[in-house]
């Protein structure tokens, strides 16, 4: 795993992590997901929503499908208390880990062509641009679409 300070764990979010959860995602996003569609990833049985705990605190979560041999990231975030200290990172590297476990063929995700940060991030562990969504966002920026072949290089291990 990503180094991040310790103690530390990631568990699956459950129902009652759902306010901690929302807290998070408002401070992070403009356009945050609201609480009915974590309540459906909680229960769509590809999905997964993990937690990244430090001391029992809530540092970042993640949401994935893995489907068709495809793991699809649909949502990353780190509390901003806890950022640039390997979060994000932690997070990843567990997604595709499990998903290279059942035999995962590729990874998919899109983010904001402005977010220079998680872009750097995904391109350590090996995710290159595979397409762009003009306007895709409410607010007129374009989605970069990045994907990883499951055997393709990651530098992204931090640890």
């Amino acid at each position: 795993m990503a180094e991040v300070p310790s103690p530390s764990e990631i568990r699956p979010a459950t129902a009652a992590d759902l306010p901690a959860i929302l807290a998070v995602e408002q401070s992070c996003y403009s356009q945050p997901w609201s609480e009915v569609q974590f309540r459906d990833e909680l229960g769509t049985p590809h999905a997964h929503l993990d937690l990244l705990l430090i001391d029992g605190d809530l540092a970042g979560y993640h949401c994935w499908w893995l489907l068709c041999g495809e793991l699809h990231v649909l949502n990353l975030a780190t509390a901003p208390c806890f950022r640039r200290r390997g979060v994000a990172a932690a997070l990843l590297e567990e997604a595709l880990r499990q998903g290279a476990a059942v035999g995962m063929e590729r990874a998919l995700l899109e983010v904001r062509a402005g977010n220079d940060g998680a872009i750097r991030l995904y391109r350590r562990f090996g995710f290159v641009e595979s397409g762009r969504r003009k306007g895709y966002y409410p607010d007129g920026e374009d989605a970069l679409l990045m994907e990883k072949a499951s055997g393709s290089r990651s530098t992204g291990r931090l640890g």
